[in-house]
């Protein structure tokens, strides 16, 4: 039996994150394409950022969600071109939202991945996900992961993760 590409996408689809259970990883760009290789299927994902302590749990995941349906693949890891926020779906920007995590804005169109400038001193409003105040600060540039940001809402007081454009 040979297994379609249509096929492994469908099987991947809903399949979490697994530091944020309420979206895919299609959702968030991290599964990036599902090809024919040499050696058969593969499925090739992207990390949010190079050093992101997931993958492994991703690629466990991603493997044992196929092999449960009878689908052999290989997981590819690809570094380049750079993970960036503009992958993300609506879609899953929405659930971000609805979880508690304010999304990433659109990065500019023609910005690069690579930053060798200090960023401008006027940063972004990011509203608040719980209540939609605009009046919030940046509390630490780290979050509860490295792609994310601590902000806090000074008008409902609560502390919320801003998930970084890239």
């Amino acid at each position: 039996m040979t297994t379609s590409v249509e096929a492994v996408w469908a099987a991947l689809a809903d399949l979490a994150d697994p530091e944020i259970p309420v979206i895919s990883l299609r959702d968030l760009g991290i599964l990036r394409d599902v090809r024919q290789g040499p050696d058969g299927l593969e499925v090739v994902i992207t990390p949010t950022y190079s050093g992101c302590p997931a993958m492994g749990q991703i690629e466990d995941d991603v493997r044992a969600t196929l092999l449960a349906r009878g689908i052999v693949a290989r997981v590819v890891t690809q570094l380049a071109p750079a993970w960036t926020t503009d992958w993300m779906s609506e879609a899953g920007k929405e659930k971000l939202r609805a979880y508690g995590i304010a999304p990433p804005h659109q990065t500019p169109a023609g910005s690069s991945v690579v930053r060798f400038m200090a960023r401008p001193a006027t940063a972004a409003v990011v509203p608040c996900p719980q209540c939609g105040s605009t009046h919030t600060v940046e509390s630490s540039h780290f979050g509860s992961t490295a792609c994310k940001a601590l902000y806090k809402c000074l008008d409902c007081q609560e502390p919320f993760d801003y998930f970084k454009p890239y």
